[in-house]
Protein backbone atom coordinates (compact mmCIF):
# COMPACT_ATOMS: atom_id res chain seq x y z
CA UNK A 1 0.00 0.00 0.00
CA UNK A 2 2.93 2.34 0.72
CA UNK A 3 4.15 1.92 -2.85
CA UNK A 4 0.67 2.73 -4.11
CA UNK A 5 0.49 5.91 -2.03
CA UNK A 6 3.92 7.01 -3.26
CA UNK A 7 2.83 6.44 -6.86
CA UNK A 8 -0.38 8.42 -6.30
CA UNK A 9 1.60 11.22 -4.61
CA UNK A 10 3.88 11.38 -7.67
CA UNK A 11 0.82 11.60 -9.92
CA UNK A 12 -0.54 14.47 -7.80
CA UNK A 13 2.84 16.19 -8.07
CA UNK A 14 2.68 15.70 -11.86
CA UNK A 15 -0.74 17.37 -12.00
CA UNK A 16 0.45 20.22 -9.77
CA UNK A 17 3.51 20.61 -12.02
CA UNK A 18 1.34 20.99 -15.11
CA UNK A 19 -1.07 23.23 -13.22
CA UNK A 20 1.83 25.49 -12.28
CA UNK A 21 3.07 25.59 -15.85
CA UNK A 22 -0.36 26.56 -17.17
CA UNK A 23 -2.32 28.42 -14.51
CA UNK A 24 0.39 30.42 -12.76
CA UNK A 25 0.64 32.56 -15.89
CA UNK A 26 -2.58 34.04 -14.56
CA UNK A 27 -0.67 35.45 -11.62
CA UNK A 28 2.27 37.02 -13.41
CA UNK A 29 1.34 37.22 -17.10
CA UNK A 30 0.09 40.80 -16.97
CA UNK A 31 3.09 41.97 -14.93
CA UNK A 32 5.51 40.50 -17.45
CA UNK A 33 3.45 41.84 -20.36
CA UNK A 34 3.48 45.39 -18.97
CA UNK A 35 7.22 45.14 -18.18
CA UNK A 36 6.60 45.79 -14.49
CA UNK A 37 8.78 42.76 -13.73
CA UNK A 38 11.09 40.53 -15.73
CA UNK A 39 10.22 36.90 -16.41
CA UNK A 40 12.88 35.72 -13.96
CA UNK A 41 11.58 38.01 -11.21
CA UNK A 42 8.01 36.87 -11.91
CA UNK A 43 8.97 33.22 -11.58
CA UNK A 44 10.65 33.80 -8.21
CA UNK A 45 7.87 35.97 -6.76
CA UNK A 46 5.08 33.70 -7.98
CA UNK A 47 6.90 30.63 -6.71
CA UNK A 48 7.11 31.91 -3.15
CA UNK A 49 3.55 33.24 -2.95
CA UNK A 50 1.89 30.35 -4.80
CA UNK A 51 3.47 27.97 -2.32
CA UNK A 52 2.39 30.11 0.66
CA UNK A 53 -1.19 30.44 -0.58
CA UNK A 54 -1.43 26.70 -1.25
CA UNK A 55 -0.27 25.72 2.23
CA UNK A 56 -2.26 28.33 4.18
CA UNK A 57 -5.54 28.37 2.25
CA UNK A 58 -5.59 25.30 0.01
CA UNK A 59 -7.66 23.08 2.30
CA UNK A 60 -11.06 24.69 1.57
CA UNK A 61 -11.20 24.01 -2.18
CA UNK A 62 -9.42 20.68 -1.77
CA UNK A 63 -12.18 19.56 0.59
CA UNK A 64 -14.88 20.67 -1.87
CA UNK A 65 -13.38 18.71 -4.76
CA UNK A 66 -12.67 15.63 -2.67
CA UNK A 67 -16.17 15.29 -1.23
CA UNK A 68 -18.74 17.24 -3.25
CA UNK A 69 -18.37 16.43 -6.97
CA UNK A 70 -18.93 12.69 -7.04
CA UNK A 71 -21.68 11.59 -4.67
CA UNK A 72 -19.51 9.82 -2.04
CA UNK A 73 -22.39 8.00 -0.35
CA UNK A 74 -22.84 5.83 -3.46
CA UNK A 75 -19.21 4.68 -3.23
CA UNK A 76 -19.42 3.79 0.49
CA UNK A 77 -19.62 0.06 -0.19
CA UNK A 78 -16.93 0.12 -2.88
CA UNK A 79 -14.09 2.41 -1.74
CA UNK A 80 -11.63 0.70 -4.10
CA UNK A 81 -13.62 1.92 -7.11
CA UNK A 82 -13.41 5.44 -5.72
CA UNK A 83 -9.63 5.11 -5.27
CA UNK A 84 -9.08 3.87 -8.82
CA UNK A 85 -11.34 6.63 -10.11
CA UNK A 86 -9.35 9.33 -8.33
CA UNK A 87 -6.11 7.92 -9.74
CA UNK A 88 -7.54 8.15 -13.26
CA UNK A 89 -8.59 11.74 -12.48
CA UNK A 90 -4.97 12.61 -11.75
CA UNK A 91 -3.75 10.96 -14.94
CA UNK A 92 -6.31 12.55 -17.26
CA UNK A 93 -5.94 16.05 -15.75
CA UNK A 94 -2.18 15.93 -15.93
CA UNK A 95 -2.16 14.80 -19.56
CA UNK A 96 -4.68 17.43 -20.71
CA UNK A 97 -2.94 20.27 -18.88
CA UNK A 98 0.39 19.27 -20.40
CA UNK A 99 -1.10 19.24 -23.91
CA UNK A 100 -2.67 22.67 -23.40
CA UNK A 101 0.52 24.14 -21.95
CA UNK A 102 2.58 22.92 -24.88
CA UNK A 103 0.29 24.98 -27.12
CA UNK A 104 0.33 28.04 -24.86
CA UNK A 105 -3.39 27.80 -24.03
CA UNK A 106 -4.45 29.01 -20.54
CA UNK A 107 -7.08 26.35 -19.85
CA UNK A 108 -8.91 25.95 -16.57
CA UNK A 109 -7.56 23.27 -14.26
CA UNK A 110 -10.85 23.55 -12.37
CA UNK A 111 -12.70 22.52 -15.53
CA UNK A 112 -10.31 19.61 -16.01
CA UNK A 113 -10.59 18.12 -12.54
CA UNK A 114 -14.36 18.57 -12.21
CA UNK A 115 -14.91 17.08 -15.68
CA UNK A 116 -12.62 14.16 -14.89
CA UNK A 117 -14.35 13.36 -11.59
CA UNK A 118 -17.73 13.50 -13.28
CA UNK A 119 -16.47 11.26 -16.12
CA UNK A 120 -15.26 8.41 -13.95
CA UNK A 121 -18.29 8.66 -11.62
CA UNK A 122 -20.67 8.32 -14.55
CA UNK A 123 -18.89 5.22 -15.88
CA UNK A 124 -18.52 3.67 -12.42
CA UNK A 125 -22.04 3.99 -11.04
CA UNK A 126 -24.14 5.86 -13.54
CA UNK A 127 -25.43 9.39 -13.81
CA UNK A 128 -26.75 9.42 -10.22
CA UNK A 129 -23.19 9.11 -8.89
CA UNK A 130 -22.57 12.75 -9.80
CA UNK A 131 -23.58 15.45 -7.34
CA UNK A 132 -25.30 17.66 -9.90
CA UNK A 133 -26.15 20.40 -7.40
CA UNK A 134 -22.45 20.96 -6.68
CA UNK A 135 -21.68 20.81 -10.40
CA UNK A 136 -24.37 23.41 -11.04
CA UNK A 137 -23.04 25.73 -8.33
CA UNK A 138 -19.49 25.45 -9.63
CA UNK A 139 -20.65 25.99 -13.22
CA UNK A 140 -22.45 29.18 -12.20
CA UNK A 141 -19.18 30.28 -10.62
CA UNK A 142 -17.33 29.64 -13.88
CA UNK A 143 -19.83 31.74 -15.83
CA UNK A 144 -19.91 34.61 -13.34
CA UNK A 145 -16.15 34.73 -12.68
CA UNK A 146 -15.05 36.50 -15.91
CA UNK A 147 -18.08 38.77 -15.82
CA UNK A 148 -17.51 39.86 -12.22
CA UNK A 149 -13.77 40.25 -12.70
CA UNK A 150 -14.29 42.18 -15.94
CA UNK A 151 -16.74 44.58 -14.32
CA UNK A 152 -14.44 45.17 -11.34
CA UNK A 153 -11.40 45.73 -13.58
CA UNK A 154 -13.32 48.08 -15.89
CA UNK A 155 -14.59 50.05 -12.90
CA UNK A 156 -11.13 50.37 -11.36
CA UNK A 157 -9.45 51.32 -14.62
CA UNK A 158 -12.12 53.79 -15.73
CA UNK A 159 -11.68 55.69 -12.47
CA UNK A 160 -7.88 55.69 -12.70
CA UNK A 161 -8.08 56.73 -16.33
CA UNK A 162 -10.48 59.59 -15.62
CA UNK A 163 -8.88 60.95 -12.45
CA UNK A 164 -5.18 60.35 -13.25
CA UNK A 165 -4.22 59.23 -16.74
CA UNK A 166 -6.42 61.70 -18.65
CA UNK A 167 -5.50 64.67 -16.45
CA UNK A 168 -2.98 67.29 -17.65
CA UNK A 169 -0.85 66.97 -14.50
CA UNK A 170 -0.69 63.23 -13.89
CA UNK A 171 1.96 63.28 -11.17
CA UNK A 172 0.02 65.72 -8.97
CA UNK A 173 -3.16 63.72 -9.43
CA UNK A 174 -1.41 60.48 -8.59
CA UNK A 175 0.01 62.06 -5.45
CA UNK A 176 -3.52 62.79 -4.27
CA UNK A 177 -4.71 59.29 -5.15
CA UNK A 178 -1.84 57.28 -3.65
CA UNK A 179 -3.46 56.93 -0.18
CA UNK A 180 -6.68 55.66 -1.75
CA UNK A 181 -4.85 53.23 -4.04
CA UNK A 182 -2.83 51.95 -1.08
CA UNK A 183 -5.94 51.47 1.02
CA UNK A 184 -7.78 49.75 -1.84
CA UNK A 185 -4.90 47.42 -2.63
CA UNK A 186 -4.23 46.38 0.93
CA UNK A 187 -7.90 46.50 1.92
CA UNK A 188 -8.88 43.89 -0.67
CA UNK A 189 -6.24 41.55 0.65
CA UNK A 190 -6.68 42.42 4.31
CA UNK A 191 -10.44 42.14 4.58
CA UNK A 192 -10.51 38.74 2.88
CA UNK A 193 -7.25 37.11 3.99
CA UNK A 194 -5.91 38.66 7.18
CA UNK A 195 -8.81 37.64 9.47
CA UNK A 196 -8.14 33.95 8.79
CA UNK A 197 -4.38 34.34 9.08
CA UNK A 198 -4.53 36.29 12.33
CA UNK A 199 -7.34 34.41 14.09
CA UNK A 200 -4.94 31.85 15.66
CA UNK A 201 -2.68 34.70 16.78
CA UNK A 202 -5.65 36.61 18.23
CA UNK A 203 -6.81 33.54 20.14
CA UNK A 204 -3.29 33.03 21.49
CA UNK A 205 -3.08 36.64 22.67
CA UNK A 206 -6.48 36.34 24.37
CA UNK A 207 -5.44 33.18 26.19
CA UNK A 208 -2.10 34.61 27.32
CA UNK A 209 -3.33 38.08 28.29
CA UNK A 210 -6.52 36.98 29.97
CA UNK A 211 -8.69 39.74 28.49
CA UNK A 212 -10.82 39.84 25.33
CA UNK A 213 -9.45 41.31 22.11
CA UNK A 214 -11.90 41.63 19.21
CA UNK A 215 -10.93 39.25 16.40
CA UNK A 216 -10.95 42.03 13.82
CA UNK A 217 -8.48 44.33 15.63
CA UNK A 218 -5.27 42.68 14.48
CA UNK A 219 -6.07 42.45 10.74
CA UNK A 220 -7.49 45.98 10.69
CA UNK A 221 -4.46 47.39 12.51
CA UNK A 222 -2.07 45.46 10.26
CA UNK A 223 -3.83 46.67 7.11
CA UNK A 224 -3.89 50.28 8.33
CA UNK A 225 -0.17 50.28 9.14
CA UNK A 226 0.66 48.69 5.79
CA UNK A 227 -1.50 51.21 3.89
CA UNK A 228 0.17 54.16 5.63
CA UNK A 229 3.61 52.69 5.01
CA UNK A 230 2.90 52.09 1.33
CA UNK A 231 1.55 55.62 0.97
CA UNK A 232 4.66 57.21 2.52
CA UNK A 233 7.03 55.11 0.43
CA UNK A 234 5.06 55.90 -2.76
CA UNK A 235 5.07 59.64 -1.99
CA UNK A 236 8.85 59.58 -1.61
CA UNK A 237 9.25 57.72 -4.89
CA UNK A 238 6.90 60.17 -6.57
CA UNK A 239 9.02 63.11 -5.42
CA UNK A 240 12.02 61.60 -7.19
CA UNK A 241 9.99 60.75 -10.27
CA UNK A 242 8.46 64.22 -10.28
CA UNK A 243 11.81 65.59 -11.41
CA UNK A 244 11.15 63.89 -14.73
CA UNK A 245 7.95 65.87 -15.18
CA UNK A 246 9.85 69.13 -14.63
CA UNK A 247 12.05 68.28 -17.60
CA UNK A 248 9.05 67.15 -19.65
CA UNK A 249 6.14 69.42 -18.61
CA UNK A 250 2.79 67.94 -19.72
CA UNK A 251 1.53 71.32 -20.96
CA UNK A 252 4.11 71.37 -23.72
CA UNK A 253 5.07 67.79 -24.26
CA UNK A 254 3.63 64.41 -23.37
CA UNK A 255 5.49 62.34 -20.87
CA UNK A 256 7.48 59.60 -22.58
CA UNK A 257 5.73 56.26 -22.41
CA UNK A 258 7.25 53.04 -21.11
CA UNK A 259 5.78 51.35 -24.18
CA UNK A 260 7.98 53.48 -26.44
CA UNK A 261 11.39 51.81 -26.69
CA UNK A 262 12.94 55.05 -27.90
CA UNK A 263 12.10 56.82 -24.64
CA UNK A 264 15.10 57.05 -22.37
CA UNK A 265 13.03 58.32 -19.42
CA UNK A 266 9.92 56.28 -18.52
CA UNK A 267 6.56 57.82 -17.74
CA UNK A 268 6.79 58.46 -13.97
CA UNK A 269 3.12 57.67 -13.42
CA UNK A 270 3.29 54.28 -15.12
CA UNK A 271 6.61 53.61 -13.43
CA UNK A 272 5.04 54.06 -10.00
CA UNK A 273 1.99 52.06 -11.04
CA UNK A 274 4.48 49.30 -11.80
CA UNK A 275 5.22 49.13 -8.07
CA UNK A 276 1.52 48.84 -7.27
CA UNK A 277 1.10 46.24 -9.99
CA UNK A 278 3.86 44.16 -8.46
CA UNK A 279 1.95 44.07 -5.18
CA UNK A 280 -1.32 43.23 -6.91
CA UNK A 281 0.46 40.43 -8.81
CA UNK A 282 1.64 39.06 -5.48
CA UNK A 283 -1.97 38.97 -4.30
CA UNK A 284 -3.04 37.12 -7.45
CA UNK A 285 -0.27 34.56 -6.95
CA UNK A 286 -1.33 34.03 -3.35
CA UNK A 287 -4.99 33.78 -4.40
CA UNK A 288 -4.19 31.30 -7.16
CA UNK A 289 -2.18 29.06 -4.88
CA UNK A 290 -5.00 29.04 -2.32
CA UNK A 291 -7.68 28.12 -4.87
CA UNK A 292 -6.13 25.97 -7.56
CA UNK A 293 -3.86 23.73 -5.53
CA UNK A 294 -7.01 21.77 -4.68
CA UNK A 295 -7.31 20.77 -8.32
CA UNK A 296 -4.08 18.81 -8.03
CA UNK A 297 -4.23 17.35 -4.56
CA UNK A 298 -7.95 16.70 -3.91
CA UNK A 299 -7.83 13.17 -5.40
CA UNK A 300 -4.70 12.41 -3.35
CA UNK A 301 -6.37 13.72 -0.18
CA UNK A 302 -9.38 11.47 -0.79
CA UNK A 303 -7.17 8.42 -1.39
CA UNK A 304 -5.12 9.07 1.75
CA UNK A 305 -8.35 9.40 3.75
CA UNK A 306 -9.64 6.07 2.42
CA UNK A 307 -6.31 4.39 3.14
CA UNK A 308 -6.36 5.67 6.72
CA UNK A 309 -10.02 5.05 7.59
CA UNK A 310 -11.16 2.41 5.11
CA UNK A 311 -14.17 4.51 4.16
CA UNK A 312 -15.04 7.06 1.49
CA UNK A 313 -15.10 10.70 2.73
CA UNK A 314 -18.71 11.81 2.82
CA UNK A 315 -18.41 15.20 4.48
CA UNK A 316 -15.46 17.32 5.56
CA UNK A 317 -11.97 15.84 5.68
CA UNK A 318 -8.74 17.03 7.24
CA UNK A 319 -6.03 17.69 4.67
CA UNK A 320 -2.57 16.64 5.94
CA UNK A 321 -0.03 19.44 5.68
CA UNK A 322 2.37 17.29 3.65
CA UNK A 323 -0.23 17.05 0.86
CA UNK A 324 -0.56 20.84 0.71
CA UNK A 325 3.24 21.19 0.65
CA UNK A 326 3.47 18.59 -2.14
CA UNK A 327 0.93 20.50 -4.22
CA UNK A 328 2.63 23.83 -3.62
CA UNK A 329 6.04 22.43 -4.56
CA UNK A 330 4.65 20.93 -7.77
CA UNK A 331 3.07 24.23 -8.78
CA UNK A 332 6.36 26.09 -8.23
CA UNK A 333 8.37 23.53 -10.19
CA UNK A 334 6.02 23.53 -13.17
CA UNK A 335 5.95 27.32 -13.29
CA UNK A 336 9.73 27.58 -13.30
CA UNK A 337 10.29 25.01 -16.04
CA UNK A 338 7.29 25.24 -18.38
CA UNK A 339 5.46 28.47 -17.54
CA UNK A 340 6.84 30.79 -20.25
CA UNK A 341 4.42 30.02 -23.10
CA UNK A 342 1.18 30.69 -21.28
CA UNK A 343 2.64 33.80 -19.63
CA UNK A 344 3.22 35.20 -23.14
CA UNK A 345 -0.39 34.46 -24.16
CA UNK A 346 -1.91 36.18 -21.11
CA UNK A 347 0.50 39.10 -20.91
CA UNK A 348 1.02 40.04 -24.54
CA UNK A 349 -1.52 38.45 -26.88
CA UNK A 350 -4.89 39.80 -25.66
CA UNK A 351 -4.28 43.56 -25.32
CA UNK A 352 -1.20 45.74 -24.92
CA UNK A 353 -0.79 46.32 -21.21
CA UNK A 354 0.76 49.08 -19.15
CA UNK A 355 1.29 48.91 -15.36
CA UNK A 356 -1.83 50.98 -14.65
CA UNK A 357 -4.08 48.64 -16.64
CA UNK A 358 -2.28 45.52 -15.43
CA UNK A 359 -2.71 46.68 -11.84
CA UNK A 360 -6.47 46.97 -12.28
CA UNK A 361 -6.78 43.58 -13.99
CA UNK A 362 -4.80 41.84 -11.26
CA UNK A 363 -6.61 43.57 -8.42
CA UNK A 364 -9.96 42.53 -9.91
CA UNK A 365 -8.71 38.96 -10.35
CA UNK A 366 -7.39 38.72 -6.79
CA UNK A 367 -10.65 40.09 -5.39
CA UNK A 368 -12.75 37.58 -7.33
CA UNK A 369 -10.57 34.54 -6.60
CA UNK A 370 -9.94 35.23 -2.93
CA UNK A 371 -13.66 35.56 -2.27
CA UNK A 372 -14.23 32.26 -4.08
CA UNK A 373 -11.49 30.59 -2.02
CA UNK A 374 -13.08 31.73 1.22
CA UNK A 375 -16.38 30.22 0.01
CA UNK A 376 -14.67 26.98 -1.03
CA UNK A 377 -15.61 27.38 -4.71
CA UNK A 378 -13.07 26.03 -7.24
CA UNK A 379 -13.49 28.84 -9.77
CA UNK A 380 -11.16 29.46 -12.69
CA UNK A 381 -8.29 31.89 -12.20
CA UNK A 382 -7.76 32.04 -15.95
CA UNK A 383 -11.43 33.03 -16.38
CA UNK A 384 -11.00 35.81 -13.83
CA UNK A 385 -7.82 37.24 -15.31
CA UNK A 386 -8.91 37.04 -18.93
CA UNK A 387 -12.20 38.66 -17.94
CA UNK A 388 -10.27 41.41 -16.17
CA UNK A 389 -7.99 42.03 -19.15
CA UNK A 390 -10.95 42.16 -21.54
CA UNK A 391 -12.71 44.58 -19.19
CA UNK A 392 -9.67 46.87 -19.42
CA UNK A 393 -9.70 46.56 -23.21
CA UNK A 394 -13.35 47.60 -23.39
CA UNK A 395 -12.57 50.76 -21.43
CA UNK A 396 -9.50 51.56 -23.53
CA UNK A 397 -10.73 50.69 -27.00
CA UNK A 398 -12.58 47.60 -28.12
CA UNK A 399 -10.40 47.51 -31.25
CA UNK A 400 -7.35 46.94 -29.03
CA UNK A 401 -8.62 43.49 -28.04
CA UNK A 402 -7.13 40.64 -30.04
CA UNK A 403 -10.27 38.57 -30.52
CA UNK A 404 -8.43 35.81 -32.38
CA UNK A 405 -6.50 35.04 -29.20
CA UNK A 406 -9.72 35.13 -27.18
CA UNK A 407 -11.36 32.68 -29.59
CA UNK A 408 -8.55 30.20 -29.04
CA UNK A 409 -8.75 30.61 -25.25
CA UNK A 410 -12.55 30.28 -25.22
CA UNK A 411 -12.39 27.15 -27.39
CA UNK A 412 -9.89 25.60 -24.98
CA UNK A 413 -12.17 26.45 -22.06
CA UNK A 414 -15.19 24.87 -23.72
CA UNK A 415 -13.54 21.60 -24.71
CA UNK A 416 -11.69 21.08 -21.41
CA UNK A 417 -14.68 19.59 -19.58
CA UNK A 418 -15.75 17.07 -22.27
CA UNK A 419 -12.15 16.17 -23.13
CA UNK A 420 -11.13 15.58 -19.50
CA UNK A 421 -14.39 13.74 -18.77
CA UNK A 422 -14.04 11.51 -21.83
CA UNK A 423 -10.34 10.86 -21.21
CA UNK A 424 -10.93 9.98 -17.57
CA UNK A 425 -13.89 7.76 -18.45
CA UNK A 426 -11.77 5.86 -20.99
CA UNK A 427 -8.82 5.43 -18.63
CA UNK A 428 -11.12 4.33 -15.79
CA UNK A 429 -12.82 1.76 -18.03
CA UNK A 430 -9.43 0.22 -18.84
CA UNK A 431 -8.25 0.38 -15.21
CA UNK A 432 -11.44 -1.29 -13.96
CA UNK A 433 -10.87 -4.23 -16.30
CA UNK A 434 -7.23 -4.58 -15.23
CA UNK A 435 -7.40 -3.95 -11.48
CA UNK A 436 -10.96 -4.44 -10.21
Amino acid sequence: MLITLVAVALLAFYVAWNLGANDVANAMGTSVGSKAVTLKQALIIAGVLEFTGAVLFGHEVTETLATKIANPALFAATPQIFVVGMVTVLISCGVWLQIATSRGLPVSSSHAVVGAIAGFSWVALGVNAIDWSSIGLITIGWVLTPLISGVIAALFYSQIKYWILDQPNQVVQLQEWIPWLSTLLLGVFGVIVLPSLTEPLTNFVIEQAGFPIPAYDIPLLTGAIAAVGLTIISWRQLEDLGEVEEKFPPQTQELPSIQNPKSQIPNPVERLFGRFQLLSACFVAFAHGSNDVGNAIAPLAAIVYINRTGSVPTDGITIPIWILILGGAGIVGGLAVWGKKVIATIGENIIALQPSSGFCAELATATTILIASRLGLPVSTSHALVGGVVGIGLVQNIKSIKFKTLQGIAAAWLITIPVSAGLCAAIFSIARILFL
